[in-house]
C-alpha cells in the first residue's frame, strides 16, 4: 500500500484509508436515517484485522457512528493489533445531547472521554470538528475551537481537523480553526473541492486532506440498474441520485467505459474512480468504506496515482 505524508502532521498514512461509518450499522438521528443497513460485527472486526495485515493503517471513525459502536469495535482490536501501528481519527459535533447547540464544551468533553474509553486509548491521532455549523452568527465557534485545542493541550489528541460536506464552509472557517487536516466530500462527480479554491489553500499551507464519499456511497460504481429502496436507518435513502433513472443509466455506461480503459487492472472501475482523485493532492488520502475482508482486499489493490491523462479522462466522464 502506497503511503503519503499527511501534510504538516508529517505522519505517514496509507493512501487508501479505512472509513468505518458503516460499522455503526443502521442508525437514526431523530427521524433522519444516518447509518448503514446490513452490517455485522464479525465483518467489521475481520475488515480491521485484514486492513492491518495489508498496510491500511489510517482508520477513520466518529462518536456518532452507531452512537459509539464503530469506535468500540476498533477498541476491541488492540489485543491482536499494536495500537502504535494505527493512525486513528475520530470526530465530535453531531451529537447535541441535551443542549440546543452542536458544540457545547461540556458535552464535547463528555463525548471525547467516551470516545477514548470506546477506542481503549489515551490519545487519538487526529480529532475533527465534524461539521462547520457553529450556530447563528457563529456564536459557538470560539467555544468549539478553544475546547478542541484544549483537548490537544491535555494530550488527548495529537492533531486537529475540520470536516464538512461543503468545501465553501470549510474554506470560510479554515483560517480561524487552523486545522492540520481537512476532511471533505470529494469524488469524480462532485468537484467542489477544486472549484471552491479549497484545494489551493490546502496545497499552499501544506495541510493534510482526506476525501470522503469517493464513490458516492457506491452509486458511482454503476452497479445499480434500477432505483433502490434502502432500509430504515440507512442514510442512502436520502440520496436522490439513487432514484434518478437517467443518472443510473449514465453511470452504467461509464462503468463499461472504465472496464475497457483499465482492463489490464484488477477492478478497473475502482481503479478509475479512486486513483484519479490522487491527481488533486500530494498530501491526501482517500477514505474508502470497507465493510468486510473482501472489500479490504480490493481496497489494498488501489492507492496508486493514475497518469494525468487517464485521471482527466475519468473526470470528464462524470461531468453531467
Amino acid at each position: 500500500m502506497r503511503k503519503v505524508i499527511l501534510g504538516r502532521t508529517n505522519c505517514e498514512v496509507s493512501s487508501i484509508s479505512l472509513g468505518t461509518w458503516a460499522f455503526g450499522g443502521e442508525s437514526m438521528n431523530g427521524k433522519m436515517a444516518v447509518g448503514w443497513a446490513g452490517q455485522n460485527k464479525k465483518d467489521s472486526s475481520d475488515a480491521l484485522t485484514r486492513a492491518w495485515e495489508l498496510g491500511i493503517n489510517h482508520w477513520d471513525t466518529a462518536d456518532v457512528y452507531g452512537n459509539g459502536k464503530s469506535e468500540s469495535i476498533i477498541g476491541e482490536m488492540w489485543p491482536k493489533i499494536p495500537r502504535k501501528d494505527i493512525f486513528i481519527a475520530t470526530k465530535l459535533g453531531w451529537d447535541k445531547g441535551p443542549h440546543k447547540n452542536w458544540y457545547n464544551p461540556n458535552h464535547m468533553r463528555k463525548n471525547l472521554e467516551r470516545s477514548l474509553v470506546n477506542l481503549k486509548t489515551n490519545c487519538v491521532d487526529l480529532l475533527y470538528l465534524h461539521h462547520c455549523n457553529f450556530g447563528e452568527n457563529d456564536m459557538y465557534l470560539n467555544d468549539a475551537i478553544s475546547t478542541i485545542k484544549q483537548f490537544q493541550i491535555e494530550g488527548k489528541t495529537k492533531y486537529l481537523g475540520l470536516s464538512d460536506w461543503s468545501s465553501e464552509r470549510v474554506l470560510k472557517y479554515i483560517k480561524i480553526c487552523d486545522p492540520d487536516v481537512v476532511q471533505i466530500y470529494h469524488n469524480v462527480m462532485d468537484n467542489n473541492y477544486i472549484t471552491s479554491e479549497l484545494k489551493n489553500y490546502v496545497d499552499k499551507n501544506n495541510l493534510g486532506v482526506c476525501f470522503f464519499s469517493p464513490i458516492k456511497h457506491g452509486l458511482l460504481t454503476g452497479k445499480y440498474k434500477n432505483p433502490v429502496k434502502f432500509n430504515d436507518g440507512d442514510h442512502r435513502s436520502r440520496v436522490k441520485e439513487f432514484q434518478d433513472v437517467k443518472i443510473l443509466k449514465k453511470l452504467r455506461k461509464n462503468k463499461t467505459l472504465l472496464e475497457e480503459r483499465f482492463k489490464k487492472k484488477k477492478n478497473p472501475v475502482m481503479q478509475g474512480l479512486i486513483n484519479s482523485l490522487f491527481l488533486d493532492s500530494d498530501t491526501g488520502c482517500v477514505l474508502l468504506g470497507q465493510r468486510n475482508k473482501k472489500q479490504v482486499e480490493m481496497a489494498s489493490l488501489l492507492g496508486e496515482k493514475l497518469a494525468p491523462d487517464d485521471a482527466k479522462w475519468v473526470k470528464k466522464l462524470y461531468k453531467f
